[in-house]
């Protein structure tokens, strides 16, 4: 997907890079395939902030995405190209012989008119979804399922893509993006390809009423703070506290692992932090 730069007609317009969207097919989602978002503003059920810095932002239709590829051994064809507000990623609108019409992620390479399937039986080809046993070994992959049958929950994003590296027993070993090799059953469903908009990570909002628009609030540095306020805060000018960054309540803000006796760690071959 191309970029699109901009005159320098405000300081806001200097540096913003967005993206083109010729490639996209239509502007208007399909009707029957939308949910409404109802925004958070990073709050939990009792109404408690549980995540900072979020609130505000516009009003967003969500697309009910096919994760789990349940139409099996029927083709269906690319009607369209489409934006999704709630994700990076590019959207494909499907339609099947039967007049259903699906959204899939759209990997990089599809295009209006194309054909796609999915099913053991279908063929190794860019969009088509299979379990892991029936794609070869060295092939690109996205929308990879964690267990059978639950539907797609990782590469999912722009430009990502995992590698099958090899084949044992009953499981697959897949290198994901951020380099860590996993073990997955090889009945687990994935996509053939790399996910499309490839170029979403050279976008640059330009502004700070863009990052309100998407629901990002301001964010102020903790040294910038009183010491009642945060860790890091008072001192004669910019003091140096001698601490390792911490959030508002003392916790680590970086290096701060969570992820502790997990018994999905045994399908780890190789970690993503190993050096």
């Amino acid at each position: 997907m191309a970029l699109k730069t901009f005159r320098p007609t405000s300081p806001g317009r200097r540096h913003q890079v967005s993206l083109a969207s010729e490639q996209l097919s239509r502007k208007e989602p399909e009707k029957a395939l939308i949910i409404a978002k109802r925004s958070q503003a990073g709050r939990n059920n009792r109404g408690k902030v549980t995540v900072r810095h979020r609130g505000g932002g516009v009003k967003r239709m969500l697309r009910n995405v096919d994760f789990k590829r349940d139409i099996v051994d029927i083709p269906g064809q690319v009607m369209a190209i489409e934006y999704d507000p709630g994700r990076t990623a590019r959207l494909a609108l499907i339609q099947y012989p039967d007049g259903e019409k699906r959204y899939i992620i759209a990997p990089i390479g599809l295009g209006v008119g194309d054909t796609i399937m999915s099913g053991a039986n279908a063929e190794v080809k860019l969009g088509n979804a299979l379990p892991l046993k029936a794609i070869p070994v060295g092939t690109t992959i996205h929308n990879l399922e964690l267990e059978p049958g639950k539907g797609a929950q990782i590469v999912r994003s722009a430009g990502v893509g995992a590698q099958l590296m090899s084949k044992e027993e009953k499981y697959c070993v897949v290198r994901l993006p951020s380099g860590e090799l996993r073990r997955f059953s090889h009945n687990c469903i994935a996509t053939v390809g790399q996910v499309g908009n490839i170029d979403h990570q050279n976008v640059r909002l330009g502004k700070a009423g863009r990052s309100r628009l998407l629901g990002r609030r301001p964010v102020v540095r903790g040294a910038a703070m009183s010491p009642r306020d945060h860790p890091h805060g008072g001192g004669e000018g910019r003091n140096p506290r001698g601490m390792h960054p911490k959030t508002k309540w003392g916790k680590p803000a970086m290096g701060y692992r969570t992820r502790r006796r997990k018994l999905t760690d045994k399908f780890i071959v190789s970690s993503r932090h190993k050096k």
